[in-house]
């Protein structure tokens, strides 16, 4: 009998083998289930960083306190809608991940099918949308009002490029070293911290970007900058996978030795 251990989405796989990335979902999981999956968690992702960056702002003018407060909401949400929604979609939430998660599986067939991704990609579209508009509703804000909050600037850019290489690099590098029932505690700690230490505040997520367009609050994006932040972010997938490739790449048996 071959020993097997359960994935981070629940999935019994062969005992030796790495998750797939960014996780294995149940294969008689409906797709209809998958993609509602992927629309509530990412409106529940965006109700959350908008509502909360509402809140933060109609509580003190310390920007400082605004942001902390922002992201420390970000990390708990987060970290709660992988682990409930996981094992039914992976809880991707986030574009850049589904198209990674389909690109380094499509030889293999174990991860994320390209059905699976048009389906996933304008799900989690919807639902960023849907989160913004519910959180202005939640605050007495006009439920569709465009973000003037520019985010235009090179520095900017940079950041995204970095906040989202670095997620991918954090959930496929989990997947690489079978690891991934760290995911909801890594991934929400790495987006709280990149809060912080990115030029951005790391949205790191095309759907989100998308989503906090519709909103003229603390978390909003001017539509504008909403392109540049979508091609860095997509850049960011290429090298974060480039980095995985690298880091994680496969090791090598040893040279049989000649008899003596």
């Amino acid at each position: 009998m071959t020993a097997t251990h359960e994935s981070a989405t629940g999935t019994a796989i062969p005992a030796g083998e790495p998750e797939s990335a960014p996780g294995a979902t149940p294969p008689r999981t409906p797709l209809v289930a998958k993609a509602a999956a992927e629309l509530v968690g990412t409106a529940a992702l965006v109700a959350v960083v908008v509502g909360s960056g509402i809140q933060a702002t109609q509580l003190t003018h310390d920007v400082g306190l605004q942001l902390l407060a922002n992201s420390l909401a970000t990390v708990f949400g987060l970290g709660v809608l992988i682990a409930l929604l996981g094992p039914v979609s992976g809880a991707h939430f986030n574009p850049a991940v589904t198209l990674a998660e389909w690109w380094t599986a499509r030889r293999r067939g174990d991860g994320v099918t390209l059905r699976e991704a048009v389906v996933y990609v304008p799900a989690q579209i919807v639902g960023a949308i849907a989160g913004a508009v519910l959180a202005d509703a939640m605050f007495g804000e006009r439920l569709v009002k465009w973000s003037t909050h520019d985010r235009s600037a090179g520095h900017l850019l940079l950041g995204e490029v970095v906040a989202t290489a670095g997620l991918i690099l954090l959930i496929f590098g989990l997947a690489r070293t079978d690891r991934l029932r760290f995911a909801p505690v890594a991934v929400a700690s790495y987006i709280g911290a990149a809060y912080w230490f990115t030029s951005s505040t790391s949205f790191a997520n095309p759907a989100v970007t998308i989503g906090r367009a519709f909103t003229d609050t603390f978390a909003g994006i001017a539509p504008g900058s909403v392109a540049g932040f979508i091609g860095m972010q997509l850049v960011g997938a290429v090298v974060g996978l480039a980095l995985v490739a690298l880091i994680f790449m496969p090791g090598r048996a040893p040279a049989e030795q000649p008899a003596a």
